[in-house]
């Protein structure tokens, strides 16, 4: 049974080997387009120091990809944008305006969670700057909350405040993993937050918190789609491994990543 959203291949499992994969683009579309995946989701980082919006599509093309989104993650600790951060952002929203993309917003987390109101409030502050300036290009904003010990919206509590500041022009990128990692169970938060999801990254964790490869951790990731698939959302849903055997072998970690998608579509 055809579903209908697409699935796409974020670039983070190579990026935990950044010196040896930072801009080597055409070789991670390759991986991801033999894979299977329609899309490429990239963290600006990944595409290295020379990156440009011609060479970018030219690398999709090759590989039969879209560019479903761009990732931007900064640390936005001030009450407004920095100069740099907001010349990262220009760059950032006018290469997803070229390309037909979504801007992931991802707040980078700190050492640890002190003066955590304050910095809730700074990093919605600088999304929202963010994301008004694209929506000016015609680009959708999403918000990617995770999960690190230093992360400013982690917790049910974190949620919960989110729901509050979160501006509701700016979209929600739900991250099973994280959200597991925060304590919360996954299934649960899309069900409250169905109405604004407009981005899905999965990822799967195991029992005593740390990264697991796709299906052998405890979420239940075909509930997940399938709940995602009986409502309607219609947009990319993204796969990540973050595990220590994608670390190893990320090209494998996106094949057996590509090769899990197909499985549960021809389940279904």
């Amino acid at each position: 049974m055809s579903v209908p959203f697409r699935f796409s291949c974020q670039t983070y499992s190579w990026q935990m080997s950044i010196d040896r994969y930072r801009g080597e683009v055409a070789h991670m579309t390759s991986v991801a387009g033999s894979a299977g995946f329609a899309g490429f989701e990239p963290e600006l980082v990944m595409l290295g120091d020379n990156w440009s919006i011609a060479r970018l599509r030219d690398d999709l093309d090759a590989a039969g990809l879209a560019l479903a989104a761009l990732v931007l993650a900064q640390g936005w600790r001030g009450d407004e944008e920095s100069e740099a951060e907001r010349a990262t952002a220009a760059r950032a929203i006018e290469a997803a305006a070229a390309l037909g993309a979504r801007l992931v917003l991802v707040p980078l987390p700190g050492p640890d969670r002190a003066d955590l109101r304050r910095r809730q409030t700074a990093a919605i502050g600088c999304m929202d700057s963010v994301a008004r300036r694209a929506a000016d290009s015609g680009v959708a904003a999403t918000f990617h909350p995770n999960s690190p010990a230093g992360s400013v919206f982690r917790t049910a509590e974190d949620y919960a405040l989110m729901r509050e500041l979160l501006p509701a022009h700016i979209g929600y990128t739900p991250d099973v993993g994280h959200i597991a990692r925060g304590g919360m169970d996954p299934l649960s938060v899309l069900r409250d937050w169905r109405e604004r999801v407009d981005h899905v990254h999965i990822k799967d964790v195991a029992a005593d918190g740390t990264w697991a490869e796709t299906g052998r951790g405890v979420i239940d990731i075909p509930a997940v789609l399938d709940y995602l698939a009986d409502t309607g959302y219609d947009g990319w849903v993204t796969f990540e491994d973050e595990s220590p055997a994608a670390e190893a072998d990320p090209d494998a970690a996106t094949i057996r990543n590509g090769l899990w998608t197909t499985a549960w579509e021809d389940a279904r």
